[in-house]
């Protein structure tokens, strides 16, 4: 599956719309129920309207089959470079501290990490419930 995921990642980063950094960025997630998506970086001149790899592939995700749970992802770049702090916590909202996450970089290293790893201390949705006010 890991390579299965990896391909995805690696098509996704070669349609990457990335004339500013040249960064080619791919995502691949991987539902609980088995189901694949992927996503890459889409930049603009604003820089605050790029999105990257890993957000594009949850949109797909909740475009095409709404509310799902994240058992992997996989991040790939030529230089293996782990996900923003941003993509962090929109993954934070779908995954679970166990989530597989997988940095692979061009020569095919992989760095495979559970969220928690990852993302210490993120504000989560279950967080937001316990601490919500009225």
């Amino acid at each position: 599956m890991i390579n299965t995921l990896r391909q995805h990642a690696i098509t996704a980063a070669n349609r990457a719309y990335s004339p500013y950094s040249e960064a080619k960025v791919g995502s691949a997630v991987l539902t609980t129920n088995d189901q694949i998506y992927s996503g890459c970086n889409i930049e603009n001149s604003s820089f605050g309207a790029t999105i990257c790899a890993e957000r594009s592939a949850i949109a797909q995700m909740i475009s095409k089959q709404g509310k799902a749970h994240i058992d992997k992802v996989y991040i790939y770049t030529r230089a293996g470079w782990p996900p923003c702090g941003l993509c962090r916590q929109v993954i934070s909202e779908f995954a679970t501290p166990s989530t597989e996450i997988i940095i692979g970089n061009e020569e095919g290293e992989e760095k495979h990490l559970p969220f928690s790893d990852l993302f210490p201390l993120g504000y989560t949705a279950e967080e937001y419930q316990k601490n919500k006010t009225i």
